[in-house]
């Protein structure tokens, strides 16, 4: 009926602490990913496709956060630190779907600069804000579909004996640990649909990059190129904390060590979303210049 989430390894006197940690997290990831939601949103010389994907982004960091984050501070507080079967469900579900999504937006933002930079006479036919909505909506659904896939595989194993998750939430591996049956399917299949497929998006983003860096370098004003790097580098700081991860954690289901993983999956389920709006403002002339325009016009009103 119930599982128990043995959580973050720490000492007793460490709770409070790592609470107050994760709570400043947790509200920096809210804050941040709203306020770059409406930035995006109310500045009309955002509406381009790149801006709708890193709203998508934002929307994306805040779910994230929101499945994992909670639970995990409400368990730093209580002694009873369980989560109810259909509540694990629920948690793993929404977890690979909105992992899975954010991996794919990844990619699809990753062909976006490639052909703006690469193929800018083609881009306007390629990549306009109704293919945008229709990309969107496609990597939001396979997503769904991915992550169904996976809870079905899980929860329709036996579970009858011991009933501690080494995890600070409901994972598909931790959970394979406890099942009363066979799960060499199961490993198999996250071997190959989480990781492999992790891994072919991030190096489709990586042959995207190496030719938006050969094209870079075709430039002749430094200033373009400096310009045209900045837009980029945002980018590809995000992918690499976010892919890497993933990549670690599931091509391995087999391993044991579930303290190095734990530390590998809280750096980007919690960490990265926090970080995405800093890098993509901070890094992002437009952004900065909006958020400029946003505070001027509020000392005017």
């Amino acid at each position: 009926m119930e599982f128990v989430l043995v959580g973050l390894p720490h000492p007793e006197v460490m709770k409070i602490p790592l609470f107050m940690l994760f709570s400043f997290i947790y509200l920096c990831t809210l804050l941040g990913n709203s306020l770059l939601i409406l930035v995006v949103k109310g500045d009309p010389h955002l509406k381009k496709p790149m801006y709708h994907f890193l709203l998508n982004l934002s929307f994306l960091d805040i779910l994230l956060s929101t499945v994992t984050l909670p639970k995990m501070l409400t368990n730093f507080l209580q002694k009873e630190t369980t989560i109810s079967f259909q509540g694990c469900i629920s948690q793993l579900y929404f977890f690979h779907f909105l992992g899975s999504t954010e991996c794919f937006l990844y990619t699809v933002m990753a062909y976006d600069r490639f052909l703006a930079i690469c193929r800018p006479l083609h881009y306007p036919n390629f990549m306009n804000l109704k293919l945008c909505r229709q990309f969107s909506a496609g990597i939001w659904l396979i997503g769904s579909l991915h992550s169904m896939i996976h809870t079905m595989l899980t929860f329709r194993l036996p579970f009858c004996g011991p009933n501690r998750i080494d995890y600070f939430f409901c994972d598909v591996i931790p959970m394979l640990k406890l099942a009363c049956a066979d799960t060499t399917l199961n490993k198999a299949i996250i071997i190959t649909n989480i990781g492999a497929v992790a891994l072919i998006c991030f190096l489709m983003i990586l042959i995207s990059y190496v030719h938006i860096v050969n094209t870079i370098l075709k430039i002749k004003s430094s200033e373009g190129r400096r310009k045209t790097f900045s837009t980029c580098a945002s980018h590809m700081i995000s992918v690499f904390f976010y892919y890497g991860p993933p990549v670690f954690i599931y091509l391995s289901p087999n391993s044991i060590d579930y303290a190095i993983e734990e530390s590998v999956a809280v750096f980007y389920t919690v960490i990265t979303p926090m970080l995405n709006p800093l890098i993509y403002s901070l890094r992002n002339n437009e952004v900065k210049t909006s958020l400029k325009r946003m505070k001027c016009d509020k000392l005017y009103e």
